[in-house]
């Protein structure tokens, strides 16, 4: 461990142990700094394990239900995640998320056709608006993934490096890109990834 990290790595090391023991008994190991907020909204179970700088806030909206993470188990996240909800982000099991991903359900206003916020109005001052995040078990999320409020996706699912993802993705499927697409999907009869026909 010395050779690996160095003095001063394993003294921060060993800090973040005491203080996921003390703090957090089901994770595994959560690294300083770590910034929760609202920890009454957030469910963390066993195995939990986060890098540096990760971020998880629970935001209590005016004449919304209290906001909820849930978190499953063995879920790793790596540096500078940053998780924010005003209603619901549910991640399953074994989900691994790489360094610099943002998940949010909270938008700073509508932008739906059924109401739009002025883009003259201050974006600090518009109504928050939510919807769920739901990422099921299995998945894996590169470096620098976006997911937006509402969006679903299944399990087994990867999202390559830098996508934002705005709609949903199916289970055993691949996505990249900016909006990401579904690029290959898992032939459980053939035991292998296939590309979609576009």
């Amino acid at each position: 461990m010395l050779r690996r990290y160095g003095v001063f790595g394993c003294f921060k090391l060993i800090l973040s142990l005491i203080f996921t023991k003390l703090f957090y008994t089901n994770a595994r190991l959560i690294r300083l700094p770590f910034d929760i907020r609202n920890k009454r909204y957030i469910k963390i179970k066993k195995g939990f394990t986060t890098g540096f700088g990760c971020r998880l806030e629970a935001v209590e909206i005016a004449g919304q239900n209290p906001p909820s993470i849930i978190l499953g188990e063995n879920i790793q996240i790596n540096d500078y995640v940053h998780i924010a909800s005003g209603e619901l982000v549910s991640i399953g099991n074994n989900v691994l998320i790489a360094s610099k991903v943002f998940i949010t359900d909270i938008n700073h206003g509508e932008y739906s056709n059924k109401f739009s916020d002025s883009p003259l109005s201050i974006p600090n001052n518009r109504k928050l608006s939510t919807r769920p995040v739901i990422i099921e078990d299995n998945v894996w999320l590169g470096e620098n993934v976006c997911i937006l409020p509402g969006v679903f996706i299944g399990a087994g699912s990867i999202i390559g490096a830098a996508s934002v993802v705005t709609k949903d993705i199916p289970s055993y499927s691949i996505a990249v890109g900016n909006p990401a697409k579904v690029v290959k999907f898992f032939d459980f009869a053939e035991n292998s990834w296939k590309k979609v026909n576009t």
